[in-house]
């Protein structure tokens, strides 16, 4: 949240909060290619080329840059080893203690604490499971498609058969983050907001007319590509939004 909102805090907070959306300690390539052969067997065999170098880290995986044996350039998103059993301990004590505290706090009941603590253990789980993320990717290519909005927007499309659990296989998409301002002018010819303007429409449209959205929607989950066309990417964490809600609003 601070990471994408520069006009609420200051600047020197800002940017080194964005560090934390893809750019956190990288895990060296040995411990990456161990995880990588042991879900789609040997590197050599099915790419090409892989960049050890990571083109982001993040705190659940980390990305990098290859080419298939058959001449595709792609990214392979990497599960960090043993990430699922730190997740589940630290938003397991989040839950135990927000529970705790409403115990104490009756009042605090109210705010509905540990719901909202299970919410968000619940979400942060299911980003485990790259297959689920997969399914998230290509359902959202079939809305744009569906839409007509395959001019203004676009998704990765996803390699299934050197997908899994831990491992996420997918088209490059080339461009930049939302969050590099002077490259986005360039390429929009001095109207930067037009493509946030953009990214907020589809966005927006997706909510309307699928059955869950894409809820991290942060600066660094999206792109300007170098046509212009705004990327959405990391469809590991999803909203639903339930019909007796959804037709209250």
């Amino acid at each position: 949240f601070v990471a994408s909102s520069p006009t609420l805090f200051p600047k020197e907070y800002v940017l080194e909060f964005q560090k934390c959306l893809d750019a956190t300690e990288p895990l060296e390539w040995s411990v990456i290619k161990g995880v990588i052969e042991k879900e789609i067997g040997p590197v050599s065999k099915t790419f090409a080329y892989v960049d050890r170098k990571p083109l982001a880290s993040a705190s659940i995986a980390q990305v990098h840059a290859a080419r298939l044996k058959t001449g595709e350039d792609v990214v392979i998103k990497v599960q960090k080893p043993r990430i699922d059993e730190s997740l589940k301990a630290d938003l397991g004590f989040i839950y135990v203690t927000s529970r705790v505290l409403e115990f104490l706090q009756p009042d605090w009941e109210r705010t509905s604490l540990s719901a909202i603590a299970g919410d968000i253990r619940d979400s942060m789980l299911e980003e485990l499971d790259f297959e689920k993320e997969a399914t998230n990717l290509e359902e959202f290519g079939e809305f744009l498609t569906a839409n007509g909005l395959k001019d203004q927007a676009t998704a990765p499309s996803v390699y299934r058969e050197f997908t899994t659990k831990k491992v996420l296989t997918m088209e490059r998409l080339n461009g930049v983050s939302m969050l590099d301002s002077d490259a986005i002018t360039k390429i929009t010819g001095g109207d930067p907001e037009s493509t946030i303007v953009t990214a907020l429409n589809v966005w927006t449209t997706s909510v309307m007319t699928m059955p869950w959205f894409h809820a991290d929607v942060h600066a660094g989950n999206l792109l300007v590509l170098d046509d212009g066309r705004v990327g959405f990417i990391d469809f590991g964490i999803v909203g639903r939004v339930g019909e007796k809600t959804f037709k209250a609003v």
